[in-house]
């Protein structure tokens, strides 16, 4: 006896094997070689915002570490035409200068779709499946804030780096001023008022290449742990304004600094 399966049960079966392929998590990637370099340090500024100088202190004491480069690994979830799709990232940057980011998103733990971002020597790129965007202002723009938003993983950098300076707004908020071209960008930096960590990193960033006017885009810090010894983010979840919804959560499962990162930041792919 021949059994006939109903167009329903076709629509549920295929939603359901859809649903447990969106709930498997990637298998983290590999590590990255491991080439230790010589810690270098500088004392504290007395000069800094009152949160700035709170956070600093609790996370690297009175001797804030040069930290000149960083890979960061882990898994995401990344919302896409309303769908929210498990992935892995790597993340390089050396610090302050450029970065490039390779994502996977993917289905069953499967590569799905593969993203090579890069910001390098001041110009952004950006490679989907379906195209490159490349040359572009406003993309520069956007690049050059996530460079500095994404030195959360290495916040020594804003103390470190010469062309960096605060601004004091509140005993809870301060104002980052970062290099951008032949001027600035500002970002506004919420820490909170019970554990001293960043809550939100905030700026006005051109959500799109074509768009006119920039959107309020807000990092948001869920989570923090140690790695290599000093207190770092973990779990940081990115939204624009206008969505209302984080469109990606990172994960971090490995942070390696003081590696020689200066031609894997310029390949491509893992």
């Amino acid at each position: 006896m021949n059994m006939i399966i109903s167009p329903v049960c076709m629509v549920f079966a295929l939603f359901l094997l859809g649903w447990m392929g969106l709930h498997i998590k990637p298998n983290a990637f590999s590590a990255y070689p491991q080439q230790p370099m010589a810690l270098k340090t500088i004392s504290l500024p007395q000069d800094l915002p009152a949160p700035v100088k709170r956070f600093h202190l609790q996370i690297y004491g009175e001797n804030v570490p040069v930290i000149e480069s960083a890979v960061i690994s882990g898994r995401a979830s990344l919302r896409l035409k309303g769908i929210t799709f498990p992935g892995r990232f790597r993340f390089t940057h050396k610090a302050g200068k450029d970065y490039r980011h390779y994502i996977e998103v993917t289905l069953f733990g499967f590569p799905l779709m593969k993203i090579n971002e890069s910001y390098l020597d001041r110009k952004g790129r950006m490679e989907l499946p379906f195209g490159v965007t490349e040359n572009n202002p406003k993309l520069d723009q956007a690049a050059n804030l996530g460079l500095w938003s994404e030195s959360i993983w290495f916040p020594s950098i804003w103390i470190t780096d010469s062309r960096v300076h605060w601004k004091p707004i509140d005993d809870h908020t301060a104002l980052l001023v970062v290099p951008f071209g032949e001027g600035t960008e500002q970002l506004i930096m919420r820490f909170s008022s019970q554990s001293g960590l960043p809550d939100f990193l905030e700026s006005m960033r051109y959500k799109d290449p074509a768009d006119d006017e920039k959107t309020l885009w807000r990092n948001q810090a869920l989570k923090w742990n140690s790695f290599n010894g000093w207190t770092t983010l973990s779990i940081g979840a990115l939204t624009w304004f206008d969505d209302g919804l984080p469109w990606a959560i990172f994960d971090v499962d490995d942070i390696l600094y003081y590696s020689d990162v200066r031609e894997y930041v310029r390949a491509k792919g893992l």
